[in-house]
């Protein structure tokens, strides 16, 4: 029986990485945080890492009832191919970008697919 959910939530999660790409091609927005978060100096992720993850990445985290609606966690790799966590929601019109940031060993394991439970 969990290998049945397993296959169903491999393949939603494959639909929506499908919805995510869709929506990148036609736009991508940067809230105010990500913006921030892709800024600062330790990081400084660019909208061209970002887009490489989207396209290069997997969905490891999924949020359907997120309040800012349904979103999801995709680990990808940047430049030099550090390893990079993208959130974003796709919407009608475009990808939301949340946040971007590198995640570190402190808070993931499995190479950085899972989250280390605090």
């Amino acid at each position: 029986d969990s290998d049945l959910g397993g296959k169903q939530n491999m393949r939603r999660r494959k639909e929506l990485l499908l919805l995510v790409r869709e929506k990148a091609e036609r736009r991508i927005l940067y809230s105010p945080h990500a913006a921030r978060q892709m800024m600062r100096p330790d990081r400084m992720i660019s909208p061209g890492e970002i887009r490489g993850v989207i396209e290069g990445g997997e969905i490891i985290e999924d949020y359907p009832d997120d309040v800012r609606g349904h979103s999801c966690l995709i680990l990808g790799a940047g430049d030099g191919e550090r390893t990079l966590h993208v959130v974003c929601a796709p919407k009608e019109d475009y990808l939301a970008i949340i946040t971007a940031y590198i995640p570190t060993v402190d808070n993931w394991q499995e190479g950085f697919r899972v989250r280390i439970k605090k």
